[in-house]
């Protein structure tokens, strides 16, 4: 396991038992904490957006879109992870992993919002 993998898994535990005060992170732990925060309501907010998206699909469509979010994470998780790797080892490298996952989350949730308004 990747040491900031392992600070991931630690920051999950540690996000669910409380929530940081975020307005102004000054630690790196802090910082760290933030951004995993943030990635976590990005998340959430594209659960919903392809929640929306597939119950007006049919069958076929649907299988489609399931197919084209597990391409899309798969690829969001490499991405990440490269992007992260020129951290490896050290305090930053989980922000930096958190802060890709956010941006590529929020930037797939627009799409499918986008979709799901057009006809």
């Amino acid at each position: 396991m990747r040491p900031y993998s392992a600070l991931l898994l630690l920051l999950a535990t540690t996000a669910v038992q409380a929530t940081q005060d975020c307005t102004a992170p000054v630690t790196q732990t802090d910082m760290n904490t933030c951004a995993f925060q943030d990635y976590q309501r990005a998340d959430a907010r594209l659960n919903a957006a392809y929640k929306k998206r597939g119950v007006v699909l049919d069958k076929a469509q649907l299988e489609r879109l399931r197919t084209a979010q597990r391409a899309w994470i798969t690829f969001r998780d490499a991405q990440c992870r490269y992007e992260a790797g020129v951290y490896e080892g050290g305090s930053m490298a989980p922000l930096v992993h958190s802060s890709c996952l956010t941006q590529l989350t929020e930037e797939r949730t627009k799409v499918l919002v986008e979709q799901s308004e057009t006809p």
